[in-house]
């Protein structure tokens, strides 16, 4: 059996291939039980429910929403939760998304001006309005910083989507739309799925490790801050360790939470369905995909 819970994909976000094109790489990938989670979008399920129905794979209902987390008074951290088996026609949570996206382009905007303050110093063209709708236009899905570095890369500005973080968009980013947890989970829950902490041990991205490096630690701030909130914890995940693996499952079956798990694949390389995820998991999601995996 092959579960990944968590597949990006461009229809909705910043995944490489167009729903279609991941459902057939899934299917030929004998993907058992499978769900997109698209950033803030729930676009491509419609589609995806279609098509997964069509290859004969269960599928839950997707998606990825940004989480503007409080650690203090003072600090916060950007929080990823993935939402599943909710009703992709509850209008409270398709109303708050197309919120979230026009906050994208008017934050891309800010973005685009701040890396034009940059490029005034260093001799490099201005980004201009003929600029912002070719970076749109290249947009299949949700807006987001990862278009701005491609187009850099287009222009020969920087070599790879890497770079372009590295040398601009870390510094000349703004903030996201400021969803809170509490707002995530009344979101998910009030359109009948469950809410889930993504990758919390993801050294490369949206996570807890770099606030919390110690597992112990993360897991406390779940148990004493977002409980509440949560019905599960992300524990399988790419870049997540055997012992990050074992700690969130220990952690999970001791608060009677769901485990879930998937690979985060945006096909950069195409990794979908390669991690080895139990088959109990999917016992959890039967109920969701309307069928038994």
């Amino acid at each position: 059996m092959k579960i990944d819970l968590h597949i990006h994909s461009r229809t909705g976000s910043d995944g490489a291939l167009a729903i279609e094109d991941v459902l057939r790489e899934a299917a030929k990938r004998n993907i058992t039980l499978m769900s997109v989670t698209d950033h803030d979008s729930v676009d491509g399920q419609e589609r995806a429910i279609a098509l997964a129905q069509e290859f004969g794979i269960a599928y839950v209902t997707g998606v990825e929403l940004n989480v503007t987390f409080p650690l203090s008074e003072d600090a916060s951290v950007s929080l990823d939760f993935l939402g599943y088996g909710y009703d992709i026609g509850n209008t409270e949570l398709r109303g708050k998304l197309r919120l979230m996206a026009e906050h994208r382009e008017e934050r891309a905007r800010r973005i685009l001006d701040n890396l034009n303050a940059e490029f005034a110093g260093e001799g490099i063209e201005r980004l201009t309005e003929d600029d912002m709708q070719r970076i749109r236009d290249s947009v299949d899905g949700t807006f987001g910083r990862p278009h701005i570095a491609d187009y850099l890369v287009g222009k020969g500005i920087v070599r790879d989507r890497q770079e372009a973080f590295d040398r601009y968009l870390v510094r000349c980013d703004v903030p996201k739309y400021p969803l809170s947890l509490e707002e995530a989970s009344g979101l998910i829950r009030g359109a009948g799925g469950v809410l889930v902490l993504a990758h919390p041990n993801d050294p490369n991205g949206t996570s807890l490790a770099k606030t919390a490096p110690d597992l112990k630690r993360q897991t406390g701030i779940i148990r004493e801050r977002m409980l509440e909130y949560v019905d599960g914890v992300e524990c399988w995940h790419s870049r997540h360790s055997p012992a990050t693996v074992k700690h969130y499952v220990d952690f999970a079956r001791k608060q009677g939470l769901i485990a879930t798990g998937g690979s985060d694949c945006h096909q950069k390389p195409i990794i979908m369905g390669t991690l080895d995820i139990p088959a109990w998991v999917a016992g959890q999601f039967e109920a969701m995909s309307g069928r038994r995996v």
